[in-house]
């Protein structure tokens, strides 16, 4: 089976000049990059004085490197779910025959009464 070759994204600025990416990444591809990941810019893993400690082959999945796999989810373990309280009643005490019921026409918004 044939190699597939990169495809060459060249781009147009807006004074007319060409940039090839595909030829700017791999002139740069041994750059450190900026962050805070200690990597370069091809993703190789740079340890102390810019040396490269671990290839990117060696830090990527091997599932990551064919994009034509399909990754199978791992069944993730129940959790148990809380249970439900039970509702306590609050006993309501009856109007004595004295005591009217009052309206919310009646009340006072402040709760002033």
């Amino acid at each position: 089976m044939a190699q597939k070759e990169q495809l060459r994204t060249v781009y147009r600025t807006a004074k007319g000049r060409e940039v090839d990416m595909t030829k700017l990444v791999s002139q740069n591809e041994m750059t450190i990059a900026v962050g805070n990941m200690s990597v370069n810019a091809r993703g190789d893993k740079i340890g102390p004085g810019g040396k490269i400690v671990a290839k990117r082959e060696q830090l990527q999945p091997a599932s990551s490197l064919i994009p034509e796999q399909v990754s199978v989810r791992k069944p993730q373990p129940e959790v148990a779910k809380p249970q439900p309280q039970p509702e306590i009643e609050v006993p309501i005490k009856p109007l004595t025959p004295t005591q009217k019921a009052k309206a919310i026409k009646d009340m006072d918004p402040e709760g002033l009464e």
